[in-house]
């Protein structure tokens, strides 16, 4: 019986250790997550925030295997750090909590500057685009013709024009090839933003949804350890 006691106590001993070394584990992660701090930018504050979701299990394991055996086989100065602990997991709670609507702020602002990016690159191309019309309507001789079609081409391709009739075909087919492009670059604009618009929504839920189970275990950890906070 002595023997499974000891034995007992020197597998809780080596828990709590392993606890301790998930902790620090933890804050070095996180340090080097918030380096260098650039608070008021939503892209980094929200992967800065999955980062930390991702990694979230890792103290709450942590803490649960130092919590273990509560003030049995502890120093008195491990008894005050135990204690210190105890608060820091609903101070954990709290921030876990605040994170949600920061979360979704977040992504509503990064839905935004990337719905702004990505029609900002449209209007840019169809500006191009509409240039080109332009330029293609006011082609009628065989020599505009030809320059215009050899600044598309810049693979040095472009047909040699003879006569009025090939001058007719080739600004058909220029005009065709135009429209074909304008459309494409519309459809994948819209695939871009609908995949963008998606991924982020997906990211958005799970980190959220993980602040809030997290933001709860901590609240547990915090009740559950009132043992800790006891006055002595």
């Amino acid at each position: 019986m002595w023997q499974f006691s000891d034995r007992l106590a020197r597998s809780i001993t080596l828990l709590r250790w392993v606890g301790y070394g998930l902790l620090i584990f933890f804050g070095l992660d996180t340090i080097e997550t918030l380096t260098p701090l650039r608070f008021t930018n939503p892209a980094w504050e929200f992967q800065t925030m999955g980062t930390i979701i991702e990694q979230i299990a890792v103290p709450l394991i942590g803490l649960a295997l130092i919590f273990f055996g509560e003030l049995n086989l502890r120093s008195p100065g491990e008894i005050f750090l135990v204690k210190t602990l105890s608060w820091l997991t609903l101070l954990g709670a709290i921030v876990m909590f605040l994170l949600i609507p920061l979360g979704i702020v977040n992504t509503v602002r990064i839905e935004r500057q990337s719905n702004e990016q990505i029609t900002s690159q449209l209007n840019q191309q169809l500006a191009q685009i509409q240039q080109v019309k332009e330029q293609l309507t006011k082609a009628t001789t065989k020599e505009e013709m030809q320059a215009l079609v050899g600044r598309l081409d810049t693979q040095g391709r472009a047909p040699e024009i003879e006569n009025s009739e090939q001058l007719g075909q080739i600004k058909l087919q220029l005009s065709d090839f135009i429209e074909q492009s304008e459309n494409t670059i519309k459809a994948q604009t819209q695939t871009i933003q609908k995949d963008r618009r998606l991924t982020l929504l997906k990211s958005s839920f799970k980190w959220n949804i993980g602040a809030l189970i997290s933001g709860v275990l901590f609240a547990l950890l915090w009740q559950g350890t009132h043992w800790a906070r006891r006055k002595s």
